[in-house]
């Protein structure tokens, strides 16, 4: 049977969460998926992905988990504006975290993320893949036109994002290094590192993990 709430481990968790959702939110204000499973909680929030079967767009999600002082068992697809209502109303002294009772639909949820096989590619500077994603961002910024409607933006961002971060020997989408510094994996000084697993990348940094998958909608 589902749980119907998550007990995080400490206040600490509960900014954490947060921040992360707020973070995302500032990318997409959409959905996030929650997987629960014995003492860990796993939320998954889109950076980028196709928005039509056959755009050959990459997938693009970030993730961050974060322990729980009682087991629980609970997935599914939800606003992320649940979410963060609902860590507002924990207050300073509650850890409990209520699931929303209405699960949402999002295309980017449809993917299956490797649960092994992911072998090492290679240790990427944290400060290098911020510069890259601010790079990035210089490049969205210049694209657009003046007062650009949102056809426009996602046509933009995509096309930029699904381009290559420089300097990395697996082809690995801007939008990972992008992801990381806006949901706030990175850190100065500190090192990431590269993995694969069939078609999926996975950039493991100090404040979460990135995931990406080349082609569209596929399953």
């Amino acid at each position: 049977m589902a749980s119907e709430t998550v007990v995080l481990e400490d206040q600490e968790t509960v900014a954490d969460l947060t921040t992360f959702l707020a973070r995302a939110r500032s990318i997409e204000d959409g959905a996030v998926m929650m997987h629960a499973a014995g003492n860990a909680l796993a939320l998954y929030v889109p950076v980028l992905y196709p928005e039509f079967l056959g755009n050959a767009v990459p997938t693009v999600l970030g993730m961050r988990a974060v322990r729980l002082s009682v087991p629980a068992k609970t997935q599914g697809v939800y606003a992320i504006s649940a979410l963060t209502d609902r860590l507002a109303r924990m207050g300073e002294e509650l850890l409990e975290l209520s699931v929303p009772p209405t699960e949402v639909k999002a295309s980017w949820t449809g993917q299956q993320v490797p649960r092994g096989g992911w072998e090492q590619q290679g240790i990427l500077d944290d400060d290098m893949l911020v510069t890259e994603a601010l790079r990035g961002m210089s490049v969205v910024a210049q694209a657009l036109p003046a007062n650009a409607g949102s056809p426009v933006l996602k046509s933009v961002r995509a096309r930029i994002w699904s381009t290559t971060v420089e300097g990395v020997g697996t082809p690995t989408p801007l939008a990972v290094a992008f992801g990381a510094h806006a949901l706030g994996f990175l850190r100065a000084g500190e090192a990431s590192t590269l993995y694969s697993s069939g078609q999926w990348l996975r950039l493991s940094s100090g404040g979460g993990h990135m995931l990406a998958r080349q082609g569209g909608i596929l399953g």
